[in-house]
């Protein structure tokens, strides 16, 4: 297993670390945008009856008490999220309530009649935002560029 601690001072790997910090603002702010503008948006705006509808989504595991509430969550963590992960800011809670969005999205398309090509966009997007959570924001973000929030773990 490689020591990556011992390649940071090696050009390739510094050209590197900056490629991958780009490829991640571009994944960032591309999916950020389609969150926050195409399903947050809409969602967030929807109001409690929109809400209600979103939120009897956590039926399918076995969550039936408040949809106003979970169909809230769902719009906050899309139209929120898209926004924090735009900025890199607060990035990994953001992906993870991402995440699970999606995956209560994949599992409740799972369900009904719709085949494959029903749950096949949330479930891509459920392993992109579990990916992200490991990843980080990278260099290119405002949790990299706030010094005091550099080093954090949720960042």
């Amino acid at each position: 297993m490689a020591d990556f601690e011992a390649l940071e001072g090696n050009k390739c790997c510094a050209k590197y670390s900056w490629s991958v910090s780009f490829g991640l603002f571009l994944i960032r702010v591309g999916i950020g945008l389609a969150f926050v503008l195409v399903y947050g948006y809409a969602k967030i705006t929807g109001g409690p009856e929109a809400w209600e509808g979103i939120g009897k989504a956590m039926g399918t595991l076995g969550i039936t008490f408040m949809p106003v509430f979970w169909g809230f969550m769902a719009a906050f963590a899309e139209f929120v999220g898209g926004i924090l992960l735009i900025l890199g800011l607060f990035f990994r809670p953001a992906a993870f309530l991402m995440f699970f969005t999606m995956l209560v999205a994949t599992i409740m398309k799972m369900g009904g009649d719709g085949g494959y090509l029903s749950y096949s966009h949330p479930i891509e997007l459920c392993i992109l935002f579990f990916g992200l959570i490991f990843t980080g924001a990278g260099k290119i973000s405002l949790g990299y560029a706030i010094p005091a929030l550099r080093n954090r773990c949720w960042r």
